[in-house]
């Protein structure tokens, strides 16, 4: 089923990108945009991990620089019967978590230094349950595909006003210009609603999947309800400043929830129903007890200072 929504996604912004090409250059334009959009489609499945992951200057972490984190993802991925993924630590005080990568195999579950900071270790245990349950269903590919993508859209319709700008889009007598200079108006509005749209196309079901599978990864309900209501009250206060419409939905919670015009696009569905649900598979369900024991005790010491290759700016984990 998710590889058939795959590809019918990946079509529908294919017709996307063409049209903004037809609109920008003509027919011309749409052949350009084909082009562009087949190299996207096929750039973005082997890369937009990385794209992702750079944009919000996540940094992948070995397991020294994070042994209690690193601990309580391999203890999550064994209840899943997941392979270990790479764990990435995002230098941002808003508390937030998204999981990216083509498929199990190539998995990154990336958190904030805000997250780490705000919630507890139950809580973040089961945030991060959460996370490798859209690993399990295979949603982090559509995820990831959807922010390279609706990125592209973007920048056509950059194209598409300074087109507008300079005269662009009058057409000419056979056929070849634009879509005009309304059609170029038109898109050049509707462009940045589409990024968000294409957010909204991802089922708001995906979100209640995660939630009640990361719940049975870690055999705490209550724990996932508890983090998603911190979670939701620190975004609405202080929203992530570098989340972009584009990747929003890729998010636990939605990092624009402070932002008003964001909020009419919601990616996710409403907070309040997530933590009842989650309430709801608590009473009378003992949890089920963590295969291994995850200590918080702080890491070791770090080694000898020296040079760090982001000039000493590289978070830190402290649980102490």
């Amino acid at each position: 089923m998710n590889t058939l929504k795959t590809a019918l996604f990946l079509g529908l912004l294919t017709g996307v990108l063409v049209a903004i090409g037809g609109l920008v250059g003509g027919r011309t334009g749409m052949i350009v945009a084909l082009v562009l959009a087949g190299a996207m489609n096929f750039f973005s499945y082997w890369y937009s991990d990385k794209i992702v992951l750079r944009a919000y200057r996540a940094q992948v972490l070995e397991r020294h620089e994070a042994p209690a984190l690193y601990d309580m993802v391999d203890e999550l991925r064994q209840n899943a019967g997941l392979p270990m993924p790479r764990v990435a630590l995002i230098p941002d005080p808003t508390p937030n978590a998204f999981a990216t990568g083509r498929d199990p195999a190539h998995a990154v579950v990336a958190v904030t230094q805000g997250i780490v900071d705000l919630l507890s270790p139950r809580e973040l245990r089961g945030v991060l349950a959460h996370e490798l349950g859209h690993v399990q269903d295979r949603d982090i590919l559509v995820s990831s595909v959807a922010a390279t993508v609706a990125g592209a859209v973007m920048v056509l319709a950059d194209m598409a006003r300074w087109a507008m700008i300079f005269g662009g889009g009058r057409g000419d007598e056979e056929g070849e210009g634009g879509g005009g200079i309304v059609g170029l108006l038109v898109m050049s509005i509707l462009a940045p609603l589409a990024a968000m749209l294409i957010q909204m196309a991802i089922s708001r079901g995906r979100e209640y999947l995660a939630d009640s599978e990361g719940a049975q990864i870690c055999g705490d309900p209550e724990a996932l309800a508890s983090a998603l209501a911190k979670l939701q009250n620190a975004n609405q206060r202080q929203p992530m400043e570098s989340a972009r419409p584009q990747t929003a939905h890729m998010f636990i919670v939605n990092p624009l929830a402070g932002r008003s015009m964001a909020s009419l696009f919601s990616t996710h569905p409403p907070m309040e129903e997530r933590i009842a649900r989650l309430r709801a598979m608590a009473p009378g369900r003992p949890a089920a007890p963590p295969q291994r024991p995850v200590s918080f005790s702080p890491p070791p010491p770090p080694p000898p200072p020296g040079p760090a290759a982001d000039g000493g700016r590289r978070g830190k984990i402290d649980w102490s």
